[in-house]
């Protein structure tokens, strides 16, 4: 009997951890409301992301929306761009 070849999950080009295209999302929803919101409400804040994680299709985690709430509503504000 001939021994079974290992399998590898590792793919030409580079390996990326389960999950990471959840991440990339997460990072996108998050980025986008610290250009809005900052400065604002935690709530409003937090509400925010949490939309914006259902409309990129990810489902909130409520500790990592905090977290992220209270680190965008301490930053301050950005002024007008009025070029």
């Amino acid at each position: 009997m001939e021994a079974i070849a290992p399998i590898s999950n590792a793919r030409s080009g580079g390996y990326r951890t389960a999950g990471w295209q959840q991440q990339v999302r997460v990072d996108y929803a998050v980025n986008k409301i610290m250009q809005t919101h900052r400065g604002h409400n935690e709530d409003q804040v937090a509400q925010a992301i949490h939309d914006q994680l259902r409309a990129v299709g990810v489902v909130p985690n409520g500790r990592q929306i905090a977290q992220y709430a209270a680190a965008i509503s301490a930053l301050p504000e950005l002024p007008p761009n009025n070029k």
